[in-house]
């Protein structure tokens, strides 16, 4: 080429770019942006953490289905927990607080931004209904955790009452009647539904005799607190068939009779 610049309009852009100024920082530059950052992220922190743009301004409660458990205990039970910065609240310690209250079997608890602190309860659920020397009935669930104690039982729920024959109460140094008890809760959870319906009482009359007395009459003879659910589907076939009296106390030899 004569003028001595490339003929390929190409070369000739590449050429322009590399010998065009490129914008450097000085390292004054660099701390100036630096120290812009870390105002601009500290800003964003307090705005978070510590002022009041962000407060608990509500908490809300699901899974309080009845005047037995209401929000207003759940909340008074979180008590100042929920105060202050939604991200500062110690969910952990909430889900705690909350869960510390009998009638509530688990929590979960999150933040619901910008200003709700979100709570929701799994009640607990009785399965029996243990008759005291009060004369009072205390409600317990599936796991055997005693939540409430009313003067009437939960409707459909059977009543556990100890009856303990002579044998059972010169053994009770061995087997307690809190050993007793909880052995027939044990058997009101492991009822299948269609038996729990009816099941208004579960009597213990010593550790291998407990009977279910069911709605019509019907008796059945338990037994031990074992093989629950293997007595279980044994005594469902069992009921298909006429009778009074279902006996169960040795699953792999029932009986019908009455």
């Amino acid at each position: 080429m004569a003028d001595g610049r490339p003929a390929d309009p190409l070369e000739a852009e590449l050429e322009d770019e590399e010998s065009a100024p490129r914008l450097r920082l000085s390292r004054r530059g660099v701390v100036v942006l630096s120290v812009l950052g870390a105002v601009v992220l500290g800003g964003l922190a307090w705005l978070v953490f510590y002022s009041s743009v962000l407060d608990v301004r509500s908490v809300a409660v699901q899974g309080t289905t009845d005047d037995r458990l209401t929000a207003v205990q759940v909340r008074g039970a979180i008590g100042g927990l929920g105060d202050g910065p939604l991200a500062r609240v110690d969910l952990d310690d909430v889900r705690h607080r909350v869960e510390a209250i009998p009638r509530v079997a688990k929590a979960e608890v999150w933040r619901g931004w910008p200003h709700t602190l979100q709570v929701k309860v799994v009640q607990r659920t009785a399965v029996a209904a243990v008759k005291g020397e009060d004369g009072r009935f205390t409600q317990v669930d599936a796991a055997g955790v005693s939540f409430a104690t009313e003067a009437a039982p939960p409707e459909g729920v059977p009543v556990v009452e100890l009856r303990l024959s002579q044998q059972a109460n010169d053994v009770d140094g061995v087997i307690s009647r809190p050993q007793l008890v909880q052995g027939a809760v044990a058997v009101a959870a492991g009822l299948p539904p269609e038996v729990a319906k009816r099941a208004g009482a579960v009597l213990v009359h010593s550790y291998d005799d407990i009977e279910l007395q069911l709605t019509g009459g019907a008796t059945v003879r338990w037994g031990s607190p074992e093989q629950i659910d293997r007595k279980a589907r044994v005594l469902v076939a069992l009921m298909n068939q006429k009778g009074t009296n279902f006996d169960v106390t040795a699953p792999e030899a029932p009986a019908v009779s009455g």
